[in-house]
């Protein structure tokens, strides 16, 4: 490996293939990178990717752990339990992130990036808050465990990145629930006036390899989403102008009719989360994109064109491929 050698964790997760495709495609246009991509299991008939070495770990078994930092100039620490009980997300978001910070201070890993999330704020509404204006108040487990980790990263003098909702092929929560939501609750959420931060999952990549790419540790926690919050009315709107939702319905509901129309039709999505999914919950993230240097794009709205065949097969019940070229 030579140049900027990543160690990458969750390499074939939603977010984290995004980031390796996206290194991939700068070491193949030129830049003087390579990533060693850590994984449980390799994946099958995986197309060679330029500058990619594969190497089989788990998080949660520091040995295996052993010598994956060689030679690595920058961990960017993407995997995480956000699901499961909670002795399974501490295993994996605090037992693997210090198992992780290890092996990078054995290998002399010089910069490291963990992303972690916005939901460790716990209920809102948040409007355009600044990095920890409120105390970190998390109600799940892994999202307890995902702070419990962003405090290893920074007492390590790590960077942590916070995105709120990403959107693009591969996700299978924010879209999803959407589209559970406004079955559930047939009506313009108080006027659909809520303001969400977002991210299209390719823009959030770029950051990261932007990051990873800077050759000077950023450190400290910082807001990834887009800067400019989405507002919930415009993003039903553009999902059904794509054909992924239905169109929004004219009847305009207040938050109280909402949840009450909620309660009485059970499904997965519980009120914490439709609350999340309506109401304000956006964060000031102007300040990584300046200092990576980094423009944000047009916003994730103007993505969902090239996301929309994806969704629309994961909602239709079929198996969609991920990859988004």
């Amino acid at each position: 490996m030579s140049g900027v050698r990543v160690l990458l964790t969750g390499a074939t997760g939603f977010i984290g293939s995004t980031v390796l495709r996206t290194l991939s495609r700068a070491r193949a246009d030129g830049a003087d990178l390579a990533v060693r991509a850590v994984v449980r299991v390799a994946p099958a008939g995986q197309e060679p990717l330029p500058g990619v070495e594969w190497a089989r770990a788990d998080v949660t078994d520091p040995a295996s752990l052993r010598g994956l930092g060689t030679g690595c100039d920058v961990l960017l620490h993407l995997a995480a339990r956000v699901g499961g009980d909670p002795d399974e997300c501490t295993a994996v978001n605090v037992g693997g992130t210090s198992a992780l910070l290890d092996e990078a201070r054995r290998a002399g890993v010089g910069r490291i990036l963990l992303l972690s999330t916005a939901a460790v704020y716990g209920a809102g509404p948040h409007r355009g808050i600044a990095v920890d204006e409120i105390d970190p108040a998390p109600v799940s487990a892994a999202s307890r465990t995902r702070l419990a980790a962003e405090r290893l990263v920074l007492d390590a003098g790590g960077t942590v990145l916070r995105p709120g909702l990403v959107l693009g092929a591969g996700d299978r929560w924010v879209v999803p629930a959407l589209a559970e939501l406004t079955e559930r609750v047939p009506a313009r959420w108080d006027g659909g006036r809520g303001l969400l931060s977002v991210v299209d999952v390719r823009d959030l990549a770029r950051l990261v390899t932007a990051l990873a790419r800077a050759g000077r540790p950023t450190g400290g926690t910082y807001h990834a989403s887009h800067p400019e919050p989405v507002r919930v009315a415009d993003l039903l709107t553009a999902l059904a102008g794509h054909g992924v939702l239905p169109e929004v319905a004219e009847r305009d509901w207040p938050l109280g009719r909402c949840l009450t129309e909620l309660s009485r039709t059970p499904g997965r999505i519980s009120e914490r989360q439709f609350r999340l999914l309506s109401e304000d919950h956006w964060y000031d993230s102007r300040e990584i994109w300046r200092l990576a240097d980094c423009a944000p794009g047009p916003g994730p709205l103007a993505g969902l064109a090239d996301a929309a065949a994806w969704y629309r097969s994961l909602l239709a019940g079929r198996e969609p491929s991920a990859t988004v070229r």
